[in-house]
This record gives C-alpha cells, structure tokens and sequence, in this order.
C-alpha cells in the first residue's frame, strides 16, 4: 500500500510524537507511516519514543553550523514527503520551507491567530490565555510558512479554560483534548492528499 513518509521533529517530550505513533497503531493514520525522527538535542524523551517504537531516529543539534542544511540532507537521505514540527523549539527559515519539496505542518497550542508567532510557546501561550482571561483557547494545525504561525490553518478545536486553572493545568488539558486528536487527523488528512498526487503521477 502507497503511504506517505513522514519525519517528525522535536524538541522535548515527544507527547505529540506518541500520538501520532499510537494513532498509526490504531489505524487511524493509515495513510502515512513514520520513517523518522530528528531530535535537536540529545537525551530527550522524543528518542525513546522513538526508538521504543522502531522508528529510525537522529539526533541534529540545533545550534549546529548548517542545522538547516542538515536537516533536509536528512529528509531527503529518507525519502521523506512530509514534515511534522511536533513540540519543535526552534524556527525554520523561509529558505528551509522553499527548499522542503513536501508539506510542512505544525501544531500551536492555542486557536491562531490568538496568543501566536514570535515568543509563543511552551507556557508562554497558556500563562498569555490565562492573563488575558479568555473562556475558550485549544489548539491549531496548520502548514508553517515563512510568517511564524502565519501558514494556512488544518484544523482547530477549542478548550474550554476553567476556573482556577494554572498555565501547567490548562497545557495539559489542551494536549489531552485538542492536540493529541489533531495533530493524527492533520497528519491522515495530509498524507491522503500526497498519497492521491502521487497516484495521479503514475
């Protein structure tokens, strides 16, 4: 069966990685397969995910000379069709997208364009929700382009913010019930449409 190659890259945690790879596991990202990982620092718990599930793993420091470079050297050494920024810290230049050949997408943990772009992640953006008092925030799939959080946006759900919720308490809620759905949905949504361009290749 024709799948999408999708490299995933993080930062951190990995939590979105997990659900991505538990979201393959259970057949809901049938049309694309994860073919690697690239780390930005080593000793992160995004390689054990990785490599818990099989998955071929690297890790590429960001503060290297030519991070960039490397990076697509990478995807491209793997065949890779489509990039997945899942908790990745850093931000890719204009260049870097305009070289990718495949879809690049990205998830923010609020509903864009509220509390985004430049300075906007981690906690800032629910320490910024909380301060501002807002009722609902969630979280937005969208392509990454050249305007940090600026891309065409894939999919948002909302999340309810509650009563004596703090920054940590509200992360978590918005990574349980928005970005751990949508993030595998973006990524079965997008991989169909590259699947389906290759097909009509052939």
């Amino acid at each position: 069966m024709l799948t999408a190659r999708i490299a995933v890259i993080a930062s951190g945690g990995g939590t979105n990685l997990q659900a991505l790879i538990d979201a393959r596991g259970r057949g809901e990202l049938k049309s694309g397969q994860i073919a690697l990982v690239i780390a930005d620092k080593a000793g992160v718990k995004a390689i054990d995910r990785a490599n818990a599930a099989g998955i071929a793993c690297m890790v590429i420091p960001r503060r290297e000379p030519e991070f960039e470079e490397k990076v697509l050297s990478a995807l491209a050494e793997h065949n890779i069709d489509m990039v997945i920024l899942a908790g990745f810290l850093g931000i890719f230049s204009g260049g870097f997208i305009r070289k990718f050949h495949g879809p690049v997408i990205n998830i923010h943990p609020a509903l864009i364009p509220s509390f985004c772009g430049k300075g906007f992640y981690g906690l800032r953006v629910h320490q910024a929700a909380l301060d501002y008092g807002v009722k609902v925030t969630g979280a937005t799939v969208h392509y990454a382009s050249e305007v940090v959080d600026g891309g065409k946006i894939i999919l948002q759900k909302a999340v309810d913010v509650l009563p004596g919720d703090t920054p940590e308490i509200l992360q978590r809620r918005v990574m349980e019930q928005a970005e751990w759905v949508l993030l595998p949905q973006a990524a079965e949504l997008v991989s169909a449409q590259i699947i389906r361009e290759k097909e009509s290749n052939i």
